[in-house]
């Protein structure tokens, strides 16, 4: 009815070209239109304005010989006072621009490591995108943004990369545990000498209390029996002790058995040494 009527409707964010006896003659914009086909006029065609995006894959290996896929996606739309060049200059408009990628990522990506190429594909999305938006400004094409979207090397090349980067992180652990493991060591030793000091200070002291109360005791029982000295009173407390301990080690339901000396003889040489012992070491603390 509306082709009768010689009128035409243009949709919102669209644009149609109008020939004339198929001659390019004028861009019609959104709305109605009178095209008296009688007199030669014709649609065409239409061109959408509307933002399109292109995603591109592009193989192409790096500096240190890793094949990857590189995909990038592209955002463009035609530009409405450009509209003739749009629909007349280009018959493929989406292979010019996969040409045009392809050009430069194989071209920007084999210069680059492999890290490098992940680290730089802001700089790879740039290059892209100027040598796009000066190829296709030409065509009525304007070019909004250039993502590349991922950078996928061959399977085998993921895998060696995932395991040096836990090796890596194993190794980083590893070193730590160790120097753990050194500490708690340092730590344990330094307690454990602290621990030795501080029983040879008791045992010194215990010792030095031992003396002590025996010299006391010698000495108030000399005071207190005439005709007594100090050896005859330190035989008979050795004597004591002796007995003491021979009745300690029998009562006991746990002891082992000991063989000692038996006899006055013993109890004898045991004084003595105990005595030697003393004297050596109060001549010790005056020196």
């Amino acid at each position: 009815m509306g082709n009768l009527l010689c009128c035409v409707q243009v949709d919102q964010s669209t644009v149609a070209i109008k020939e004339t006896f198929g001659r390019f003659d004028e861009v019609l914009e959104p709305g109605c239109h009178c095209l008296p086909w009688f007199l030669g006029s014709q649609l065409a065609g239409h061109l959408t304005l509307r933002l399109q995006q292109l995603d591109v894959r592009c193989e192409t290996k790096t500096k240190d010989n890793v094949f990857v896929n590189v995909v990038a996606s592209i955002q463009y739309r035609a530009l409405s006072h450009k509209a003739s060049d749009a629909f007349y200059k280009l018959s493929n408009t989406k292979g010019q621009i996969q040409a045009y990628v392809f050009d430069v990522i194989r071209a920007s990506v084999p210069k680059l490591n492999l890290d490098d190429a992940f680290e730089q594909k802001n700089e790879i999305a740039k290059a892209v995108e100027d040598e796009l938006e000066k190829a296709m400004s030409a065509y009525g094409y304007e070019i909004v943004q250039t993502l590349i979207v991922d950078i996928e090397p061959d399977e085998r090349v993921k895998r060696a990369m995932n395991e040096i980067n836990a090796a890596a992180r194993m190794r980083v652990a590893a070193n730590e545990k160790a120097e753990a493991e050194k500490i708690l060591q340092i730590k344990r030793a330094e307690g454990e000498a602290e621990a030795k000091y501080l029983a040879g200070l008791g045992i010194a002291r215990q010792r030095q209390a031992i003396v002590d109360g025996l010299r006391d005791s010698v000495l108030g029982f000399s005071v207190n029996v005439p005709g007594t000295t100090a050896k005859d009173v330190m035989d008979m407390v050795l004597v004591t002790q002796y007995f003491d301990t021979m009745k300690e080690i029998g009562a006991t339901s746990k002891a082992s058995t000991v063989f000692i000396p038996h006899g006055p003889g013993a109890v004898r040489d045991v004084a003595t040494q105990i005595r030697d012992g003393l004297l050596q070491g109060s001549q010790h603390n005056t020196s």
